[in-house]
């Protein structure tokens, strides 16, 4: 981390999806986040053909708001484009304000079975051009865990590369070989809704420099914002709950996430 960086002592939204917003809302959104106490957010591409969304999403960056972007595909559009090429993804990415690749990963929950080869063939690439980068590659895992795991241990074994499991909503063995191979686990809204002890759980037991939170907004509002379209100030709710979970006071657990962040996204200074 920067000294300037470590001047940023708020909470990181560290993924949301700005582009569901429209522009005439973005000012009132960024204020709120700023009043909940954050010090920066980072939208995420979902379609590689709308990475320009996201570049110009990042641009609104401001001293005491730091934005920034990742780009990619995410599985539920992989039939949409065509499959990319590593060199590919790498000149989309390969500039400052993109600081990860994704997010990507599986989704058999919304994925036809005869999609899923394609939904690896994304994966895989775009692991290759986050190693190739030296970037995070943010990965969806929707009823996938041991596929997504497997996928991951074989790419790792030919070069590491940053990891963050984004959202995290599966079984604690997936959670274990992220970290197993150096990577990290976001947790959102779930983490706080009334049936999800099992989040909790591995919210809870995961070393504290592998944890960060996110809202996914505009979905998956946490508690007590239930209902509501979320937005990147509610990570403060979610970060007060596992903060609880783990019985640490909110500032400190703040300070831990956003150092484990800056660690993460070496890009993002």
């Amino acid at each position: 981390m920067t000294e300037d960086s470590k001047k940023l002592a708020g909470l990181i939204d560290s993924h949301c999806h700005l582009d569901h917003f429209s522009a005439e809302e973005m000012p009132e959104l960024l204020e709120a986040a700023k009043e909940a106490g954050l010090s920066g957010m980072v939208t995420i591409g979902t379609r590689l053909a709308r990475a320009p969304e996201q570049k110009a999403l990042a641009k609104l960056n401001t001293p005491d708001m730091r934005l920034w972007c990742t780009v990619g595909t995410h599985p539920d559009h992989v039939e949409e484009e065509p499959l990319p090429s590593v060199a590919d993804i790498v000149a989309i990415a390969d500039v400052p304000e993109v600081i990860g690749i994704g997010e990507t990963g599986l989704d058999y929950f919304h994925g036809k079975e005869d999609v899923r080869p394609l939904q690896h063939d994304y994966f895989r690439q775009h692991i290759r051009a986050a190693r190739e980068l030296d970037v995070p590659v943010i990965i969806h895992a929707r009823q996938a865990d041991e596929d997504v795991a497997t996928i991951l241990e074989e790419e790792h074994a030919k070069g590491a590369f940053p990891i963050l499991l984004h959202c995290f909503a599966s079984g604690p063995e997936l959670a274990q070989r992220v970290v197993n191979l150096g990577g990290y686990v976001s947790f959102s809204g779930i983490a706080t809704f009334p049936k999800c002890d099992e989040i909790r759980a591995v919210a809870r037991d995961l070393p504290a420099d592998r944890i960060v939170v996110e809202t996914d907004s505009p979905y998956l509002a946490p508690v007590p914002k239930r209902g509501k379209r979320n937005q990147p100030a509610f990570v403060a709710h979610t970060a007060a709950r596992i903060a609880q979970e783990r019985g640490m006071e909110l500032p400190d657990f703040t300070r831990m996430t956003t150092e484990n962040f800056y660690r993460l996204f070496r890009k993002a200074v």
